[in-house]
């Protein structure tokens, strides 16, 4: 979650599990941390985005991260569990959440970095080469920014990424998911491989939702099958589209750039 400062920003207990903490913006959910357990993901995009990073590499084989929105760092704190040793990145737009959360939750690994910066500034100015995984999760007031949804930022992305790299990111959309098909047709347009996994009722235009997205530079890089066993057996199932499917999905949308964008 990458927010734009809000006046009531606050981390609650949860009633239900007195571990998990709760950021809030305004009143609305953003991020959820398990100060006890960081393998325990309480929203179903976070364990979709989850099950990519588990399957992106050998079982817990550190990896090189950039995390574009950072909220509460449940991902961050999840893959330092879950793959001692990776070095990790954030960029966390706002100051007032990183404060909050540095002062409220327990500390991070050595290895976690946070940075108060823009998370197209930040890609345009790192390395090429120098990641595994890149994952955004880049949210203004409920929408993502269009400096972070066309084909020039993807196009970063991809230079910043190792010829094995793999793109995540997280989708906010509801019926009938046009966001989503021109997002899926922008990373098509620079990405070799590209998937999609969501809630199956989101697929047949019956709810709002995340939507997660997955990139990879060469052709038949993504762990398609293996994540459609993944996904199906999660407490909210999830469907994958791929290859022909995905093509029926995009229909004629057009990638988004940053003209079209405005």
């Amino acid at each position: 979650m990458d927010s734009a400062a809000d006046d009531r920003l606050e981390l609650v207990v949860d009633p239900a599990r007195r571990s998990g903490r709760t950021l809030l913006a305004g009143g609305v959910a953003q991020s959820y941390v398990d100060v006890a357990d960081p393998r325990y993901l309480h929203f179903e995009y976070v364990r979709r985005m989850a099950a990519l990073v588990d399957l992106a590499a050998p079982t817990g084989r550190p990896c090189e991260l950039l995390h574009l929105g950072g909220g509460a760092l449940t991902l961050p704190r999840y893959v330092a569990a879950t793959r001692p040793g990776s070095g990790q990145r954030v960029i966390e737009r706002d100051a007032a959440v990183v404060d909050l959360v540095a002062r409220e939750l327990p500390p991070l690994p050595a290895q976690v970095r946070v940075e108060v910066a823009d998370a197209r500034d930040a890609v345009t100015a790192a390395p090429s080469g120098g990641y595994d995984l890149v994952l955004a999760d880049v949210y203004r007031a409920a929408r993502m920014p269009g400096h972070v949804a066309g084909v020039e930022f993807v196009t970063e992305v991809a230079r910043t990424l190792r010829p094995d790299g793999l793109y995540l990111v997280n989708v906010t959309d509801l019926p009938p998911l046009v966001f989503t098909r021109v997002q899926v047709a922008t990373l098509r347009a620079v990405f070799a491989d590209v998937c999609l996994v969501a809630d199956r009722r989101m697929l047949r235009g019956r709810r709002y939702g995340n939507v997660v997205l997955a990139a990879a530079l060469r052709p038949g890089r993504l762990p398609v099958r293996r994540l459609v066993a993944r996904v199906a057996v999660d407490a909210t199932p999830g469907g994958v589209l791929h290859g022909p499917a995905l093509d029926a999905f995009v229909g004629g949308a057009r990638p988004a750039t940053d003209a079209t964008l405005g």
